[in-house]
């Protein structure tokens, strides 16, 4: 299960749904995303740097991706 249906499992709502809210609210998912990498990076003293933006970047990705299916299904 990719991380997005996840979410969208979580909150309760459909594919659709979660697509338009990502499309619409990208910059604030991906400041979000960014915030919490830099915490998980200061927690890990920098041991993991390489490993938290690489989630990052595909967690970003990934709402990118979601954002476009949610903006096609307009």
């Amino acid at each position: 299960m990719s991380f997005m249906d996840t979410l969208k499992d979580k909150l309760g709502m459909s594919k659709s749904k979660a697509g338009q809210l990502a499309g619409q609210h990208g910059d604030k998912i991906d400041q979000g995303l960014d915030k919490a990498g830099h915490a998980a990076d200061s927690k890990t003293g920098g041991k993991y740097s390489g490993q938290i933006d690489s989630g990052v970047d595909k967690a970003k990705d990934a709402v990118q991706d979601y954002g476009d299916k949610g903006r096609d299904a307009n």
